[in-house]
């Protein structure tokens, strides 16, 4: 295969809006996060 998909939790965190520079708060949330294989990766490179 190409590599994995995981799921992976990001925490609650302050950001700022760059139109306006107000700070906003983001909410935790959870994300996919794909890792290549290293034959996948052997086979690029």
């Amino acid at each position: 295969g190409l590599g994995k998909l995981k799921k992976k939790h990001r925490d609650a965190r302050m950001g700022r809006n760059p139109a306006t520079g107000e700070s906003i708060s983001i909410p935790a949330k959870t994300v996919v996060k794909f890792t290549v294989a290293k034959a996948a990766k052997d086979a690029i490179l």
